[in-house]
This record gives C-alpha cells, sequence and structure tokens, in this order.
C-alpha cells in the first residue's frame, strides 16, 4: 500500500470531493488553526477555486468556528460538532493546563466567577475583543492580563462558554457558544468516541494508533476504546511492521508525477502524526528537525523543503528552502502550487528566479 497517495486523497488534497469550507473541517474533524492565515489556505488546497475571502466568509457567518480543542491549541471545527468534540477532550487539555493554571493562580471558584462575567458581558449576541474582556474582568474585580487573560478565556472556551466570533478588522473576538452555534450537538462519551476514531481513521488514514492519539490528545486506551467500536468501517494494514487504520473503501490511487503542495503551518499532512517516516526521507530529518511544522513543499507525497511568503506592494513574494537540489520538472509543480497560492489570496506572486522559467 502507498501510505502517501492514501493520505493524500484521505485529506482531500489529491482529487478534493467536498464543495464548502465547513464540509472540510467536518470531513478532517477538526484543523489546527493557530495559525490562522495559515488554515485558511489549508482549507482552500483542500477545494475547488475558493479564494480566501470565501474562507474568512464562513468564518465570519460561523460555519466554520475557532477555539482550543483537543491538544490544547486553536483548532477550526464546525458548529454542529463543537460543543460533543469539547465534551470529549476538555478534560485532557485541563489536565495540560493544570501547571499554568496554579502558576497563574486560576482554580475553579475563580473560573466560575470569570464565566459568569464572561456570559452577562456577552449575552445579547455581543461579540467582544479579548482586550474588550479583560476590561469586563477588570471591572469584576478579577485581575486579567497577559497569560492569566489567555488562560481565563481559553477556560471559557473549554467548558463551552465561549468560541470564535465575527472578526472586527484583525481582532478576533469572542461570542456564546450557546448563540453562536444553536445547532451544537451533545453525544454521549461511547458515541463521541467512535465518531471521532472514524473520522480520523477515514480523513487522516493510514495512521497508526500512536498517530490518533497524538492527534486528539486522548489516552491509548481511550484511542483503543475508540477503535474497538470504529472497527466495522475500517480495515487494518500492516506495513513494514506497523499496524496502521484506513477507511475500507478507498480506492485505488494513482497521483501521477511529479505532483507539488505547497503546504502552511500546521496542516494536517504534517501535524495529525506522531511518525514522519511515510513522509520525510531519513536524509533530511535533522534539516527538518525543527521546521517539520512550518510551511512545507511536498512533491510526491514527500516533505522536501521549506517555504515561506512575505507581502510587499501588493504581491506576495515566495522563499523556498529545499533540502535537496530539485529537479526542473518538480520546480515547475512547484511553481504551478504557488501560482494556485496566488490565486487563493487574489495577488500576484513573485517566484524565486529558477521557478519562474520551468512553471508551464
Amino acid at each position: 500500500m502507498d501510505i502517501v497517495a492514501h493520505r493524500l486523497y484521505n485529506q482531500q488534497l489529491e482529487r478534493p470531493r467536498l464543495h464548502t469550507p465547513n464540509e472540510v473541517v467536518a470531513w478532517l474533524g477538526a484543523v489546527q488553526a493557530q495559525d490562522y492565515a495559515g488554515a485558511k489556505w489549508a482549507l482552500g488546497q483542500r477545494l475547488k477555486g475558493v479564494t480566501d475571502a470565501d474562507i474568512e466568509q464562513a468564518f465570519t457567518e460561523g460555519k466554520i468556528l475557532r477555539t482550543h480543542v483537543m491538544r490544547p491549541t486553536w483548532h477550526f471545527v464546525t458548529p454542529e460538532d463543537i460543543r460533543w468534540l469539547l465534551e470529549l477532550t476538555a478534560s485532557r487539555v485541563n489536565a495540560v493546563n493544570g501547571t499554568m493554571y496554579r502558576k497563574l493562580e486560576l482554580d475553579e471558584a475563580l473560573f466560575l466567577r470569570t464565566n459568569d462575567a464572561i456570559i452577562k458581558a456577552l449575552q445579547g449576541g455581543r461579540h467582544l475583543t479579548r482586550t474588550e474582556l479583560a476590561g469586563v474582568l477588570e471591572q469584576a474585580g478579577i485581575i486579567a492580563e497577559g497569560m492569566r487573560l489567555g488562560y481565563i478565556v481559553h477556560r471559557a472556551e473549554l467548558d463551552g462558554i465561549v468560541c470564535s466570533g465575527p472578526r472586527r478588522g484583525k481582532q478576533f473576538t469572542y461570542m456564546l457558544l450557546d448563540e453562536r452555534a444553536p445547532q451544537a450537538r451533545t453525544l454521549d462519551h461511547e458515541t463521541a468516541l467512535a465518531e471521532l476514531t472514524r473520522r480520523f481513521f477515514t480523513s487522516h488514514g493510514p495512521a497508526t494508533v500512536q498517530d490518533f492519539a497524538w492527534w486528539s490528545g486522548l489516552t491509548i486506551a481511550d484511542v483503543k476504546a475508540g477503535l474497538a467500536m470504529a472497527k466495522p468501517q475500517l480495515v487494518e494494514e500492516t506495513i513494514n511492521g506497523k499496524t496502521y487504520w484506513l477507511d475500507s473503501s478507498v480506492p485505488t490511487v494513482d497521483l501521477g508525477s511529479p505532483k507539488a503542495f505547497l503546504l502552511p503551518p500546521y496542516d494536517e499532512y504534517a501535524i495529525a502524526y506522531r511518525d514522519h517516516s511515510a513522509v520525510l526521507d531519513l536524509r533530511y530529518a535533522e534539516q527538518a528537525k525543527n521546521t517539520i511544522f512550518n510551511g512545507v513543499m511536498v512533491i510526491d507525497g514527500q516533505v522536501l523543503g521549506n517555504w515561506k511568503r512575505t507581502f510587499t506592494k501588493g504581491a506576495v513574494v515566495i522563499e523556498s528552502a529545499p533540502f535537496r537540489p530539485l529537479t526542473a520538472a518538480e520546480q515547475g509543480a512547484l511553481a504551478a502550487a504557488v501560482r494556485r497560492f496566488g490565486e487563493f489570496l487574489d495577488l500576484p506572486v513573485i517566484l524565486p528566479a529558477e521557478w519562474e522559467r520551468l512553471e508551464s
């Protein structure tokens, strides 16, 4: 079995089959999104013909939400899924945050007060920035600044009190989850665990138990219990002595070559796996050690370097740092991928000089 071909197909990078940002987020279960601009591009690459403005509009309308869930970082989730995902994973995130809660003198009694103040301030469809929430908390006699403020709002997200509201300019805002996502479902623990397990291995497979534990933040015991419930919809494959799981209905995938992607920081293709050996040649492991979660250039499923973008005079400039010299065909494939990024941003792109003449 070709692991990378199946992952590219299952993650909707190869032959994307969905139509809206919320469909992509629902398919993947959750999409890491602390790099907001990069996360929008992650969704854009998995859809045909959408722009950054389209993703932003979906976020503004609340069709996709951004909150802390699973590992202690932001993710895009859908309004339908946000509550059961929080109920399934928040206790694990709170356990990880425990040391910082104690260091910042945040306890359960204080969280009851902060949540109550936040609820009163946001009722009636209001959306406030984090700075404005700090003012609300200070009026309630609660010290809320710096990291302390961040963890107070973080806890309100984990408790299902708030989630993302529409942006105000470039500033993020918060709204009450009950008002922003009234359609949010609740599921019992076993049903939620089975559902997240099924979605992960269907959308990210072939993947291992350890990959799912890393991605979800759940215990190995929970992961194995979820896998036992989801097994009827999955197939088990042993590859090079490792056990992988994936959707039982995935077709044979032929990528063609070369096939290139410019993936943003924290893209699910890189972030979702504990083991990167399938997508990263050991010869480049040292070069990639501190950059595997940065923007990566992927050719034929393999991570072959890093890239970054800067904006200047109404254009986007692309810089590249390949792990090895690229062939003319690889450079041409990457140039085409960069052009797609420019179309997504609705901006002209300035390519590395050696790529420009090779694009076809």
